[in-house]
């Protein structure tokens, strides 16, 4: 005769201490990988900033933005995409949708919905003049690839913020992460500041822009990173302070920093071996 057994104490005790133990080595390995790309070479700022770029950007000259000599690490619409993502996630953050879960209105999702098609149109088309005689609607400029690349890296930041919020927190705010047209024209005029000082190319801007274009990469790798981190340990909406959101971002961190290395890899292998331009 086969007795009912309850659960154990020690066992429940003995498995609390191994997850905490697994925490701390994904937590330690994590920061050895953060740290490992941060204190290798290349040692500038400059050469870092490049090197993400070159993951994730063709950066092809003529089609980026330079100052004070140097090229922008990312191309003008790629810097356009990461620097309106970043500007996305850091208004909403100043108006306090820390936890907010939801979509946009359905008008503001069809707006944003908008800003991405443009980009694509403007990306078709510039792709196009590649081919020699290959007809196109109209000549491509990068101030034209700055522009619809930070209207979509808005729209994607209004589209990935609220997905990380409803994958990390417990108790939620059902706040849309764009309100309405007011929040959506003050996203479009912070981006609007970025496409001006970019296309300026002021030389004191050189810094600034590299890093927080770079910023913008390893923020959306990281967002969705973490996303899929916290969907594999089935541990979605369960955090309740930000110190439990502090392992699952971190290792999204460090997963964009491998990925970055993975593909800087695989590109400098294609290149060598086919003899591609980028």
């Amino acid at each position: 005769m086969k007795v009912a057994m309850g659960h154990s104490p020690i066992r429940d005790q003995a498995r609390v201490i191994a997850r905490g133990r697994l925490a701390w080595l994904f937590l330690i390995v994590s920061l050895l990988i953060i740290g490992t790309f941060l204190l290798s070479p290349p040692w500038t700022v400059l050469g870092k900033t490049r090197l993400v770029g070159y993951a994730i950007c063709h950066q092809i000259p003529e089609r980026s933005f330079h100052m004070a000599g140097h090229q922008l690490p990312l191309c003008a619409r790629c810097t356009g995409i990461y620097m309106g993502a970043l500007a996305g996630f850091v208004l909403m953050m100043l108006w306090g949708r820390q936890r907010s879960v939801s979509l946009p209105p359905v008008s503001i999702t069809l707006a944003l919905i908008g800003f991405i098609v443009m980009m694509g149109v403007d990306g078709v088309n510039s792709y196009l003049t590649f081919f020699p005689n290959m007809p196109h609607l109209y000549e491509p400029q990068n101030w034209l690839r700055l522009t619809t690349g930070t209207l979509e890296g808005l729209a994607l930041s209004a589209f990935v913020y609220p997905v990380l919020n409803y994958s990390l927190w417990r108790d939620v705010d059902e706040t849309p992460s764009v309100r309405n047209f007011k929040e959506l024209a003050l996203l479009v005029l912070a981006g609007g500041v970025i496409i001006v000082l970019t296309w300026l190319e002021l030389p004191f801007l050189l810094y600034p822009l590299a890093v927080l274009s770079t910023l913008g990469v390893l923020i959306m790798l990281g967002s969705v990173n973490t996303i899929i981190v916290v969907a594999l340990t089935r541990r979605e909406g369960m955090a309740l302070t930000w110190q439990q959101v502090a392992l699952p971002a971190t290792i999204g961190l460090a997963l964009a920093f491998l990925e970055i290395g993975g593909m800087n890899v695989v590109r400098a292998m294609v290149t060598r071996a086919l003899g591609l331009p980028f």
